[in-house]
């Protein structure tokens, strides 16, 4: 034909143009299944799909390193495998984000460093495969060896390679990373802070350094000093110890003077009358005991039985003065047990008053308010109730309760300038640091403290700190910010399972000694750097 419908001529293509005038349509691009699944390049993969995967496995990849928030994309995961890549470095909070994840396999790498907070968010985390990995178990490595021991995952064996000393050995069977790290801390400390800081000549620095292990689980410490000497008295339940150490002026440490052995003893208290030197040592089977010091003997030696029949299950003892006369309390937290007030009577200790019964107590914190003398009680069964000294009767009567407190394990009091403060440790919870304000304790500050079994105020040379124990995670040392009041974390320090902390000072020097109930009793030094000299 010489011309189509519509008019004008019919134009010829060349053959090629013709056949692919021809072809059908290439299909339109197809759309992600609804299902999930991933696709995997070079340096990432991609997922899709209404749910996320459960499972990723990444095997002979070539990236360097594992990047902060480098799988948050992945919510779901319950199991990572990162076998036989070539990365290095895992960097904090490597795995945030994975909040179910249960599984976690990286074997056979060339890791060469794992950031401190690399596992940070883990909080589902069971299962932690590093074989294949061999680590430098040096200072650095510290880390890592506590938290091996703080996870409750289980975790593969962890091989060193070096010191050469340690090199195939275990990383949790290296015996003496405190005593080098300590020498290594110290001798470091001031040389670290001048590098950061290379401007600051004027400049003071805090710090808290290991001064000292004492290889033994203990779950509370008491101090006291006698004729110009100061001692600590230390309760081991596990080896049915109460030890008595003395500071040692030309050591420089602390070292063993005395050793008075019991049944499950849970606490040390030395009373001071006169000359005289008392350890009230409470039991948790066998009945309470109170020993004097003898010189003759140069030693503790039975001085009194406290009766059992009130105190069953002791679990806190507070030593106090009211009127030149001497007391202490014994909080009780068995149901058939009396939280009771003893007196010095010139002769011995007498049961003076029984406070209450069937609260199962946990703690007694004696407190000057407004210039009466007062007891508060905290009891696993209600708030804390407050008693007041009354002139007339010489007894505690009750005064009021600290309300919407409910399941606090300790109450301790401190002092800031002229204001009184209280803090309540509680073990589900945050726990609270409250301000007296002249009619009752409003709270200034919570501070998040799931597994905290102590909250202990102490302060060196005017410094106002918290030391924060729990079983779940590293303890930490907060300290008082005058301008913003409130507390500021510090500094954490890993402690097994902290039951006390106290604070003792001697020869110009400031420690606090940090009781573990799993562990080794670990004795702090608070130090000042400065840069100046």
């Amino acid at each position: 034909a010489a011309g189509r419908a519509g008019g004008g001529p019919l134009r010829l293509l060349p053959a090629s143009r013709a056949a692919a005038a021809l072809r059908p349509p290439p299909a339109a691009p197809r759309r992600p299944p609804r299902v999930a699944a991933c696709s995997c390049w070079r340096e990432s993969a991609l997922c899709w799909g209404r749910r996320a995967p459960r499972s990723l496995s990444l095997v002979n990849g070539t990236f360097s390193e594992v990047k902060d928030r480098m799988f948050s994309h992945l919510p779901s995961l319950q199991l990572l495998l990162l076998n036989s890549n070539s990365f290095t470095v895992i960097r904090d909070d490597a795995f945030a984000g994975l909040f179910h994840l249960e599984y976690l396999f990286i074997e056979g790498n060339k890791i060469e460093t794992i950031s401190r907070n690399a596992f940070r968010g883990l909080r589902d985390l069971t299962h932690l495969d590093l074989r294949g990995n061999k680590f430098e178990c040096d200072c650095k490595a510290k880390w890592l060896f506590l938290w091996l021991k703080m996870t409750n995952s289980t975790v593969s064996d962890v091989l060193c390679i070096g010191p050469a000393e340690y090199q195939d050995k275990k990383l949790n069977d290296v015996t003496s990373f405190d005593n080098e790290c300590i020498t290594t801390g110290i001798q470091n400390h001031q040389m670290w802070w001048q590098l950061v800081y290379p401007n600051c000549c004027k400049c003071m620095f805090l710090d808290f350094v290991v001064h000292q292990i004492l290889p033994y689980q203990s779950v509370s410490v008491d101090t006291f000093n006698s004729k110009n000497d100061v001692f600590v008295a230390i309760a081991q339940p596990s080896m049915e110890n109460c030890m008595v150490l003395e500071w040692d002026h030309i050591e420089m440490n602390f070292r063993s003077y005395d050793n008075i052995t019991g049944q499950s003893i849970v606490g040390c208290k030395a009373i001071l009358v006169g000359d005289q030197v008392f350890v009230v040592v409470a039991q948790l089977f066998g009945g309470s005991h109170i020993y004097k010091f003898d010189e003759s003997w140069t030693k503790f030696v039975k001085f009194q039985d406290i009766e059992e029949s009130r105190i069953s299950k002791p679990n806190d003892i507070e030593l106090f003065e009211i009127d030149s006369e001497m007391f202490f309390v014994i909080a009780d937290s068995s149901k058939a047990g009396l939280s009771t007030v003893y007196k010095w009577n010139n002769k011995g200790f007498y049961s003076y008053q029984s406070l209450h019964e069937w609260f199962r107590d946990t703690d007694a914190e004696f407190l000057d308010i407004d210039g009466k003398s007062h007891l508060i009680l905290s009891s696993r069964s209600q708030v804390p109730i407050i008693l007041q000294w009354n002139k007339a009767s010489k007894k505690f009567v009750p005064h009021g309760e600290i309300p919407n407190m409910e399941d606090v394990l300790a109450v301790k009091s401190f002092r800031m300038q002229d204001d009184l403060y209280i803090t309540l440790t509680r073990f589900i919870g945050d726990s609270r640091v409250m301000k007296w304000n002249s009619k009752q304790f409003v709270e200034i500050q919570a501070l998040p403290s799931r597994g905290a079994m102590t909250l202990q105020p102490f302060s060196f040379k005017n410094n106002y700190y918290l030391a924060l124990g729990s079983d779940y995670t590293f303890s930490q040392i907060y300290q008082w910010d005058g301008e913003k009041k409130i507390f500021r974390l510090f500094k954490e320090i890993y402690v097994q399972a902290p039951r006390s902390f106290t604070a003792v000072s001697t020869d110009r020097r400031d420690f606090f000694f940090a009781s573990s109930f799993k562990g080794n009793t670990q004795i702090f030094e608070h130090i000042i750097i400065d840069l100046s000299l």
